[in-house]
């Protein structure tokens, strides 16, 4: 249903010039903007909430005043830039991401927060007749890493100028516009939860693509979906486990012909093998739900399926198509040296993208996935395997969005995903103006409850939680543009302190409930002991005695746990060893469940990361495995001469294999453990003769009492975290900002000559133009000098250690190139250890340690290296890189590079700033830039 604006109003005009009407929501939203309220849109992605930034853009045009749009990602700002210039005109449109500055003077400039943010504390004249900001993605303010800039910009704005904050649909969205009205004046919140493309939901279960909800029903899970899965998981006899164990159902991951040769049939082994990406894509594409975008939680993920999908005979292409797409690739990359495509593997990326698929993620080259991004919206590449920061905006249409797995990596373990993480990974599918339909596909898995997944797209909002907090540069600057009283004031007015001041109340009668249970607990526990065990001595506290048992029984599970966990990734990385030497012929036993079973090698392990043989087994299965299918490393046992058609085909050829078997009549081992042992450690020993020798453990009705404590344990830790959680709330913002301050007066950034009114000083005024993550610490290294004497490249290598953040350790050293850089790299670590001490001393956060792992390879690019060069020198120094990393870290490096060049004590320093800058803004870091 459509509705209409007021005529003879601006909106009025706006609404003829789209071409299309508006929804409710966005003529309410539209309406608050040109009523000069503050506006807070929450919709679904897709339900076209950036309608009511785009009209407040026009809006200050009519009127002839200034409007920022901000974003949360240069992708995003640069996509934004060119819709708003395709409307406005490029005179009327500026951009600013740090890396581009674009008619930074027009009266609509599109930007990161960031940017905005630095604005703010610069007293930019830019600021000058601003009177609408949009935010779009404002719910990236619950952001761990950045959130707190949302937060700055909210803060300091004048409060003339008006906030439109645009939203994905959350819960405590009234809240959220309850805050902002107490910060910003009179705000509007407009909540939706309407996609206007529909979206339907479905599972793939093997070939088959079923509704996830029953048809006419509000949500009712889908009675086929749920009897076709409870048949499959019913078909899993003891027999087929047997199997398995026993070799049959060794996985085998190969993506080729996975039916029986002989009848046709799926084979036993295979039937829960989840389909391989190009059988899926073919899928899809046989019900018309191409274009689709494939949600993979890792770029390693996304890189192999789209290897997979190369290597298979899949073309979504036609010839027209091809040679188009073939010349929109060739134009991206042009200025990119060839040595460097070479490193790139560029051709087989564009033959993949000529047959009409691709990856995108953040280890790609920027110029690459500009491509992609391009391809794909014009409709020539019709699947994407993304990581899922494709879902924060970017205007990737899909028909379809698939995702293989509800699980991710958190960067601490593999969690579920939230509904919050499912509704916006999904949000891509069905854009408006493009789609009329969208398609939500979840791969279906033995261990996946459909009621689990219909839960989740049910659920389609999450809570904001603010991640605000003070930090050195914030901290400084808001002393020199407000004081301090202000600065006081103005941090007690953050959605952080308004959520922790609305939450103590509660946690508080949390606190007193949780502290009568516990000593409900204790007074059962003592009555307990007092009942069974009238021999305890008197003047001991029993209570105390048996929880202190009960605390060891604790370590003891924790370090068995540990124990198992090291243990079994040992037997991993044997087994890997192993498999990564077996050569063509060779027979080994692996662990069965009544006794070893024997196989040869058909072929070797493509790569010692990740080693994955061919083998056939004595009763003929045949087929991949690797490490994960072993619980007990296998044993190489002796050798069999293959026919070379057996060897080329494998699966064919099983039973000649078989006959072999039983003519070589190898010698089966006589043990081996279908289980790998753990044996205790040092720790699990001592834990359990320290159990065994606590009075307590002789205690009669020792696991009675046992569980009565248990239970009172586990109230107490409870209690402790409900205790930590108010006394956070209670410590304010306030306070960490009073600390901070009271650090940098030691280092002579603060002055408190006059105790009730402190001021920056000059160093604080250098300090107040470093935004980095190590802001403190740049500063602290510009003012003792130790960058002063560096030329270029040694200047850029060092700098990197404030900026690089190693994804993953590849077992490189560190190590500088030149001895001027040693030293100041050395010095870098020591300030950084000082400055730990001050940290805690101060009760602080701790700044992140530096790392040296990207130095070498910085240097040698600013020295002009080729990238191959440099890649492999990072690697030598314990750097995992992808191209895209390497590009995004230089620029990372460029970025404080300017800062250096503008807040270094000596002129030196500050010319080879600039020489680096200009010696790493080259080839493909300079490109899509």
């Amino acid at each position: 249903m459509s509705f209409s604006a007021t005529e003879g109003t601006h909106l009025a005009e706006f609404v003829a010039d789209l071409g299309f009407d508006l929804d409710e929501f966005q003529i309410k939203g539209c309406e608050a903007v040109e009523s000069d309220h503050g506006v807070l849109v929450c919709a679904p992605t897709g339900a076209g909430k950036t309608i009511v930034g785009e009209f407040a853009v026009s809006l200050a045009l009519s009127r002839g005043t200034k409007c920022f749009y901000t974003t949360p990602i240069k992708a995003l700002s640069n996509q934004k830039y060119h819709d708003l210039v395709a409307k406005h005109g490029s005179d009327a449109v500026g951009l600013l991401t740090g890396d581009v500055s674009i008619n930074h003077d027009a009266d609509i400039v599109v930007m990161t927060t960031e940017v905005l943010r630095n604005m703010i504390y610069a007293g930019s004249f830019a600021l000058e007749r601003l009177s609408h900001v949009v935010m779009d993605e404002i719910h990236f303010l619950a952001d761990a890493s950045r959130g707190a800039v949302w937060e700055e910009v909210i803060l300091n704005l004048d409060d003339s100028v008006n906030i439109i904050g645009l939203s994905a649909t959350v819960s405590n969205s009234e809240e959220f516009g309850e805050w902002l009205t107490t910060v910003r004046g009179d705000t509007r919140v407009i909540v939706t939860d309407h996609r206007p493309v529909p979206l339907d939901q479905y599972m793939m279960v093997q070939r088959k693509v079923m509704p996830l909800f029953e048809p006419g029903t509000d949500g009712r899970v889908n009675k086929q979906l749920e009897a076709t899965i409870d048949r499959l998981n019913s078909k899993q006899s003891e027999q087929g486990r047997a199997d398995y164990r026993s070799g049959e159902g060794f996985r085998a991951r190969s993506r080729g012909d996975k039916d029986d040769r002989r009848t046709g049939k799926p084979r036993e082994q295979d039937r829960h093998r989840p389909l391989g990406r190009p059988e899926v894509l073919s899928i899809l594409k046989g019900i018309n739900m191409l274009p689709a975008i494939t949600f993979i939680f890792s770029r390693a993920g996304c890189d192999g399926a789209l290897y997979q999908c190369f290597r298979s005979k899949l073309v979504l292409t036609d010839q027209a198509e091809s040679e188009e797409i073939a010349r929109i690739v060739d134009a991206g990359v042009v200025g990119i040296p060839e040595e460097d495509l070479q490193v790139l593997n560029f051709r087989q990326w564009r033959t993949a993208l000529m047959r009409g698929f691709a990856a995108h993620h953040a280890g790609m080259l920027p110029a690459f996935r500009h491509i992609v991004e391009e391809l794909f919206v014009k409709g020539l590449v019709r699947a994407v395997f993304a990581t899922e920061t494709l879902a924060l905006g970017i205007n990737m249409p899909a028909r379809t969005v698939v995702l293989e797995k509800m699980v991710k990596f958190d960067g601490e373990g593999h969690v579920d995903l939230t509904p919050g993480q499912y509704t916006q990974l999904t949000g891509r599918a069905g854009r408006r103006g493009i789609d009329v339909l969208g398609n939500a596909v979840v791969q279906w898995s033995p261990a996946l409850d459909p009621r689990w997944v219909a839960g989740l797209a049910s659920t389609r909002t999450y809570p904001l939680i603010s991640t605000f907090q003070p930090g050195y540069n914030m901290s400084v600057n808001l002393l020199k543009t407000i004081g301090y009283e202000p600065s006081l004031r103005l941090l007690e007015k953050s959605f952080a302190q308004f959520q922790a001041d609305g939450s103590v109340v509660g946690d508080v009668r949390e606190i007193e409930r949780a502290e009568a249970k516990v000593a409900e607990l204790r007074a059962q526990l003592n009555k307990e002991i007092t009942a069974t065990n009238p021999a305890v001595a008197e003047g001991k506290d029993s209570i105390d005695v048996f929880l202190d048992y009960m605390e060891l029984r604790r370590e003891l599970n924790e370090e068995e746990k540990l124990n198992r966990k090291q243990s079994i990734e040992d037997r991993n990385i044997e087994t890997v060893r192993v498999l990564s030497k077996l050569q063509i012929g060779d027979v080994i036993a692996m662990p069965g469940r009544k006794r070893p079973v024997l196989a040869v090698v058909m072929t070797p392990a493509n790569q010692s990361r990740d080693p994955r043989p061919w083998i056939t087994t004595e009763s003929g299965w045949s087929g991949r495995i690797d490490a994960e299918s072993f619980t007990n490393p296998p044993i190489t046992i002796g050798h069999m001469r293959l026919p070379r058609h057996a060897i080329e085909e494998p699966r064919r050829n099983a039973r000649r294999v078989q006959e072999l078997f039983r003519r070589e009549h190898f010698k089966r081992p006589n043990k081996m453990r279908e289980f790998a042992r753990v044996r205790p450690n040092a720790k699990v020993t001592e834990l359990r003769y320290a159990i065994r020798d606590h009075e307590a453990h002789h205690w009669p009705d020792r696991e009675q009492l046992a569980r009565t404590a248990e239970r009172l344990l586990r109230k107490e830790r409870d209690l402790n975290k409900l205790t930590g959680k108010v006394d956070k709330a209670r410590e304010t913002l306030g306070r960490t900002f009073e600390r901070i301050l009271s650090l940098l007066s030691e280092m002579d950034y603060v002055d408190y000559a006059d105790p009730d009114n402190p001021v920056i000083t000059d160093e604080g005024e250098r300090l107040a133009k470093i935004h980095s993550e190590a802001d403190l610490l740049v500063a602290q290294c510009l003012k003792r000098g130790i960058w002063d004497n560096l030329d270029p490249a040694e200047l850029a290598g060092v700098v990197s250690m404030c900026t690089f953040e190693n994804r993953r350790e590849t077992g490189g050293e560190a190590q500088a190139v030149t001895e001027p850089m040693a030293d100041a790299m050395n010095s870098v670590e020591r300030i950084w250890g000082e400055l730990v001490e001050d940290e805690r001393r101060h009760r602080l956060p701790i700044t992140r340690q530096p790392e040296a792992g990207f130095a070498t390879a910085i240097h040698q690019w600013a020295s002009g290296a080729p990238l191959g060069y440099c890649m492999a020198a990072a690697a030598e120094n314990g750097a995992e890189l992808t191209p895209g990393d390497f590009v995004r870290w230089c620029r990372q490096v460029i970025d404080l590079l300017e800062q250096v060049a503008k807040t270094a004590y000596n002129d030196d320093t500050s010319r080879s700033a600039r020489q680096a800058i200009d010696a790493i803004r080259r080839g493909v870091v300079a490109i899509g830039s």
